[in-house]
């Protein structure tokens, strides 16, 4: 196998840097759908706007259905992609409910908290090896984050009640997260990708009856482009999933960051303070850190 100079594996180092690509095109997708989401959710009940996101979403990967046998498309547990889309719902609801009051900056420092309950599960539950670089890179990352959100747990800005409905939303997330990477090894990725959109649009559904008014022409459009960035950043996390250890790829997640920081600056006007500019340069440190160390990386020899 041919190697580098200092003997990595050159398909080891290429699989690293392709799935971090893969996680940090997932991570800009999903920030310019929460981007268009806060806009949505401010207009409409967020039960309602998450149900026509995963209802689009469901619409986007009709062209794989058509395409795919049924057999590639057939889970492996039908309970295990019910559960995990139980656990999205959760989330999402929770995620939701607070979207319209947080900023976007605030929001994705807080949804920060998610890679470290996402460490823990891939330690305790996948058994996978969580290295002292791997805590170290995304600890570092969470300082970032600390320096960012500061100022406004100083001056009780963003730390409300809202705050904490984003913050309990996290575990979910972490779980979903796990369960996708544990769900790679027996389905495909366009089985996750789209019985992750059946499961949430039909568990969205009832409370979305419930609440539901006429969207104007716009809103539909809008919602349309969410369903179809939404199902690129799941298609891009599933990708990243498939190739690399959870672990190492929650370093990058920290880019999401930047990617809210710039949006809510255009469609909102929020311009970033000098904290959340520290924390972002702090953020890509230890991303490269983290980026250099895994491609020099030996894998694990095999039989």
């Amino acid at each position: 196998m041919p190697q580098t100079p200092d003997g990595v594996s050159r398909s080891h180092a290429r699989q690293v840097v392709v799935s971090l690509a893969w996680m940090t095109f997932g991570g800009l997708s999903l920030a310019i759908m929460n981007a268009l989401m806060r806009l949505m959710t401010q207009q409409l009940d967020s039960f309602q706007a998450q149900f026509m996101r995963y209802a689009f979403g469901l619409v986007i990967v009709i062209p794989i259905l058509l395409r795919a046998s049924i057999s590639r498309l057939k889970p492996h547990s039908y309970k295990l992609q019910l559960a995990r889309g139980g656990l999205q719902v959760m989330a999402l609801t929770l995620f939701f409910l607070a979207l319209p009051y947080t900023p976007l900056a605030d929001m994705t420092a807080i949804m920060f908290i998610s890679p470290v309950f996402t460490l823990l599960g891939a330690s305790i539950f996948l058994k996978e090896e969580v290295t002292l670089v791997r805590w170290a890179a995304a600890l570092v990352g969470f300082v970032g984050v600390l320096v960012v959100v500061w100022p406004h747990l100083t001056t009780g800005e963003g730390a409300g009640l809202w705050s904490l409905v984003m913050l309990a939303s996290t575990p979910f997330f972490a779980g979903s997260f796990l369960m996708t990477k544990a769900m790679t090894r027996h389905n495909s990725n366009e089985t996750l990708v789209v019985w992750l959109n059946v499961s949430v649009a039909l568990l969205s559904m009832p409370m979305a009856l419930f609440v539901w008014q006429n969207p104007l022409p716009e809103q539909w459009a809008t919602l349309a482009v969410c369903g179809l960035l939404g199902t690129l950043a799941h298609y891009g996390f599933t990708r990243a999933f498939s190739m690399s250890d959870i672990s190492l790829l929650q370093s990058v997640r920290f880019l999401d960051l930047i990617w809210s920081s710039v949006l809510g600056m255009i469609i909102f006007g929020n311009l970033p303070a000098v904290t959340a500019l520290a924390g972002g340069v702090i953020i890509i440190a230890a991303n490269i850190w983290m980026t250099r160390h895994e491609a020099r990386k030996k894998p694990a020899s095999t039989a």
